[in-house]
């Protein structure tokens, strides 16, 4: 980790806080009837440092990456996180020569990227696509010339279709971003039924109601309710557009017009929370005491604030861990070993100590 960046120092340093101040919530797959696939087997081999991964290979490993744009806050965890572990796996008899590109939100300058990378002979791409659609012709010219393809992308609501068996897919599946907030609120005290009335009544603060996100993030957390048994009331349901100022205004309207009825808040991103948060405060009501407000991302301003009790718990999207299994899954691509079609990565619950 010598060369991590200070960002990642950060996020490691939080997670450490988090861990030892928050309580663990119950993992998602094991409330699931029909779980939402996951893997993490290429993630545990990482954590367990297994030299097997390594294995039949030696000399200079060449891996190209190019990444939709460096300014993407998520991608700049994911690329600092590839540099720094091939960086730690090279060794006296195998070393991994890593580039990586910055797309510009570019599709031509990304597509050069891809035709820099096979023409001088890389043995595995590492490709953030800035569109979805760039993939089919990614993979047409890394298949035409025998290259294999790790493919990631920023964009939760969408994901790339694998079409050829060099390729993959690492990334997140949104709906279990989804559970994991309505376990938060299922371990809660009485399931977050704040007011004993025997229903968890909520208010439920969306971003774009028509990114396949926002859909899937609110069908899965009703579910982790209602498999568990768990009456719930949709009070209001309203479109934030993932904006602060929208995440207020909603919260605000809704506890004047449904007071005490309101067990939870639910957002479907960290900043309409904290927006939600401050309409809370400026009604006279109690985050954590007499309601409970839930959003996602884990961004670092979101910690801060379950951590002060100011909101009940996040989501974090794992970015270091989906940049370990993006090189891993590459490492196994040289190997000729291949890979799932589809890799995902588990999405962490952060939530503080109630009671």
């Amino acid at each position: 980790m010598r060369r991590a960046s200070k960002r990642c120092l950060i996020l490691l340093f939080i997670q450490i806080q988090v861990f030892f101040l928050c309580v663990a919530c119950v993992p998602y797959y094991e409330q699931q009837e029909d779980p939402i696939s996951t893997d993490t087997s290429i993630v545990e081999d990482a954590a367990s440092e297994d030299s097997d991964i390594h294995s039949a290979l030696s000399g200079t490993i060449k891996i190209g990456v190019t990444i939709s744009a460096f300014d993407y806050n998520t991608m700049t965890d994911v690329r600092n996180g590839i540099q720094s572990y091939f960086l730690k796996a090279s060794t006296d008899d195998v070393e991994f020569e890593v580039k990586i590109l910055d797309g510009k939100r570019d599709a031509d300058e990304q597509l050069r990227h891809v035709d820099s990378f096979i023409a001088e002979n890389y043995d595995v791409l590492i490709v953030d696509p800035i569109d979805v659609s760039l993939a089919d012709i990614i993979t047409e010219k890394a298949k035409t010339a025998d290259i294999p393809v790790v493919y990631l992308h920023y964009r939760a609501d969408k994901e790339v279709i694998i079409t050829w068996d060099k390729t993959c897919f690492v990334g997140f599946d949104n709906r279990q971003s989804g559970l994991v907030q309505g376990e938060i609120v299922a371990n809660l005290p009485n399931n977050g039924d704040v007011n004993g009335d025997g229903i968890v009544s909520y208010v439920m603060i969306t971003g774009n109601p028509e990114f396949a996100e926002t859909q899937n993030r609110t069908e899965y957390f009703i579910k982790a309710l209602t498999d568990r048994g768990i009456e719930v009331e949709e009070l209001i349901r309203r479109d934030g557009n993932w904006e602060e100022d929208q995440g207020y205004d909603i919260a605000a309207t809704a506890i004047s017009q449904f007071g005490d009825r309101i067990d939870v808040i639910y957002c479907t991103n960290d900043p309409m929370a904290v927006g939600a948060s401050r309409a809370i405060s400026e009604a006279g009501r109690t985050v954590n005491k007499d309601i409970y407000l839930v959003g996602c991302d884990a961004l670092f301003f979101a910690v801060d604030m379950v951590n002060s009790g100011q909101m009940t718990g996040t989501v974090l999207a794992d970015n270091d861990a989906r940049a370990v299994a993006a090189a891993e899954a590459a490492i196994r691509f040289v190997q000729g070993k291949g890979n799932e079609k589809y890799i995902w990565v588990d999405y962490i619950p952060i939530v503080a100590e109630i009671g």
